[in-house]
């Protein structure tokens, strides 16, 4: 490699570290993934402070592990767009830093989910996960219940099994955008499932939203 190629790497590494430095060491931003892993908590009610303690800072770590490998794949896919290479190189490999980043996601995905179990049984990890992803699962699961009141066992399990694997994914997700993004992707998939088992989503919709509705206009005023 040229002692050019070298200073070229080594400054960008730098610019990387240095983007990463900001981000995960700025005091505000800690206290922001704090408090967010603070709300998930205190809505598990674990009358312990000890475990409270411990799970708050499981949670708020992996919200920064997620954003450091985040932040870290878009500087380098930002630096490679603005680079000299040609189109189909700078595809490639951004391609790369896209899969390395998701190794190391998937990677962290399951440590984290260990770490929680050394404090939390599955119930409660199964909260964590709701409240990392604002609930989505059990809103959407209910929902589709909700509207289609004669779906089979068999179509239930197949729209639930589809929201947890949406969930495990949309817990990874850097934003909210990204979160709802992949119950949006899965929620197609059930959709596609529905109509070819015979639903006609679009008159199931209509109806029910007219009934949800009269629901809400017949409610008893307080």
């Amino acid at each position: 490699m040229s002692i050019k190629k070298i200073s070229i790497s080594i400054l960008f590494l730098l610019f990387i570290c240095k983007i990463s430095a900001q981000q995960h060491l700025n005091p505000e931003y800690i206290k922001v993934t704090n408090e967010r892993a603070a709300k998930i908590v205190a809505k598990l009610e674990l009358s312990n402070a000890t475990k409270e303690t411990a799970v708050s800072n499981i949670i708020a770590q992996q919200f920064r592990d997620l954003s450091k490998i985040q932040d870290e794949r878009d500087a380098a896919i930002e630096k490679l767009k603005s680079s000299d290479l040609s189109k189909e190189k700078q595809k490639e490999k951004i391609e790369k830093c896209k899969v390395k980043a998701d190794q190391l996601i998937g990677k962290l995905h399951k440590s984290y989910l260990k770490k929680l179990g050394t404090q939390l049984n599955d119930a409660k990890i199964t909260e964590v996960k709701d409240g990392m992803t604002y609930g989505v699962l059990p809103i959407t699961y209910a929902g589709y219940q909700d509207m289609l009141r004669n779906l089979t066992e068999e179509q239930k399990s197949y729209i639930y099994k589809n929201l947890v694997e949406a969930r495990e994914h949309a817990m990874d997700g850097g934003s909210s955008k990204e979160k709802h993004a992949w119950f949006g992707k899965y929620k197609g998939r059930i959709n596609n499932y529905l109509s070819a088992q015979g639903y006609n989503l679009n008159k199931e919709s209509t109806d029910w939203h007219d009934r949800v509705a009269a629901r809400e206009k017949n409610k008893p005023k307080k």
